[in-house]
């Protein structure tokens, strides 16, 4: 599709001034929210390729193939079974045998006919997936979070600016009407002034040791370690809930379900441009077992503007986001918003009041920005801004001391140890930033 066709980095080092201004643009709004048909030409279809098609990957997949204004031409798995549970996938529903598959994500990046890329694989290959991808001129869909050292999502960051690509995080809360709603009616004052937020996510797991197994023929299971610390293969590592909360992949939910809760809390104080000014914590980590993360924690932020944070595990804050102000609440989650006084929920927000940018679905909210070229509704930017808050817990909890945190230089005052805490982790050989 001309109009959405990518321009070569010659073409854009000429333009490097015009590229800056357009990173300012507004936000997209959707053509299905200004009630537009959704009837898109062959022509003008994005083309897209999708890394990773696990489970949460083949259900991104298939959001993606539901929608008119994209074609899925190539999918991409180091396990031969999904890749081709992806292929036929999209081939079945496209009702052709056009989709190709690739085993080296690095290849497919190379096609000069796709516009755009979904990435959902364990957590430690996304940085450098995602600036594979922006060096390729490749708009990026990624599943949170964005990387597994602070240092990791601010070069993404840097990247995806400087190559002005589309970034959307799969963040997909902002997507939904109930943490919008809350979110706008904080920022327009309904509960009073802000003061406190409460944030539950999942706890950690324990388990117990695995012996080693023999690696499957289907599973290029060295390609799946990748940059990670080289370890035998045992089948529970392939499990999602057991390699999110493996060091080794993950920082553990504190990271995996904190960066979900966490952007809400950032969407509705008005902070998703900074940082907090304080942060301590401390939590508990399993004694022994395959899954080495934090088990539970209990955080506490205090922001510039006066608003704290407290972020636990949900045995402590209950699951989701409670604004709290001088005149009421707000609680919000997957299942439910509630408020006090129940009245809040039938509010209207005025026209000349705040208003977050409307997305009704996370991906057509990413395709509506790739056409557009403005800012889908979780941009690096903020996504970065919501990933430091959890890489900040983690190390508060692991250093057992306060940090005094600078939001806009990005790094801790005054601790040598947490900064370096925060750094790159090692990669293991040939894998590297």
């Amino acid at each position: 599709m001309s109009k959405c066709r990518l321009i070569s980095r010659r073409t854009f080092l000429k333009q490097a001034s015009q590229a800056t201004c357009a990173l300012g643009l507004p936000y997209v709004v959707s053509t299905s929210t200004l009630g537009k048909p959704a009837i898109t030409p062959p022509s003008e279809r994005i083309t897209m390729g999708a890394i990773g098609i696990g489970d949460q990957g083949t259900r991104d997949l298939k959001g993606f193939l539901e929608l008119p204004d994209v074609r899925i031409i190539a999918v991409c798995d180091i396990n031969r079974r999904a890749l081709q549970r992806g292929l036929k996938l999209v081939n079945d529903k496209y009702g052709t045998n056009d989709c190709h598959a690739y085993h080296d994500y690095r290849e497919m990046l190379q096609r000069k006919d796709m516009d755009a890329v979904c990435v959902v694989t364990p957590y430690h290959w996304h940085s450098l997936m995602g600036l594979a991808a922006a060096r390729a001129g490749k708009d990026i869909f990624m599943e949170k979070p964005i990387a597994l050292s602070l240092r990791e999502g601010k070069i993404l960051r840097e990247t995806v600016n400087r190559y002005a690509r589309v970034f959307q995080l799969g963040t997909q809360q902002r997507s939904n009407g109930n943490f919008r709603f809350a979110c706008e009616l904080v920022l327009n004052g309904r509960i009073g002034k802000l003061h406190t937020i409460k944030v539950g996510t999942s706890h950690g797991r324990s388990t117990t040791n695995y012996p080693a197994m023999p690696v499957p023929d289907w599973l290029d299971y060295d390609r799946w370690v990748g940059p990670a610390l080289w370890s035998p293969y045992t089948a529970n590592k392939m499990q999602r809930d057991f390699h999110e909360n493996i060091s080794d992949y993950s920082l553990g939910m504190i990271h995996c379900w904190g960066i979900h809760h966490l952007d809400i809390a950032q969407w509705g104080s008005g902070n998703e441009h900074t940082g907090p000014a304080e942060i301590e914590g401390r939590g508990t980590f399993p004694a022994d077992g395959l899954c080495d993360c934090l088990l539970d924690w209990d955080v506490n932020m205090r922001f510039a503007n006066g608003v704290t944070v407290s972020f636990t595990d949900s045995q402590k804050n209950e699951h989701g986001i409670r604004f709290e102000g001088d005149e009421g609440w707000l609680f919000v989650n997957r299942r439910t918003l509630m408020a006090e006084p129940e009245s809040l929920l039938k509010e209207q927000i005025g026209s000349g009041e705040h208003h977050l940018p409307v997305s009704n679905n996370h991906f057509q909210n990413f395709l509506d920005a790739v056409k557009t070229r403005q800012k889908p509704v979780s941009p690096i930017d903020v996504a970065v801004r919501s990933d430091t808050l959890c890489h900040l817990s983690y190390v508060a909890v692991l250093l057992g001391r306060r940090l005094r945190w600078d939001p806009l230089q990005e790094w801790v005052v005054g601790d040598d140890r947490a900064n370096q805490l925060l750094a790159t982790r090692s990669m293991r050989s040939p894998w590297h930033l």
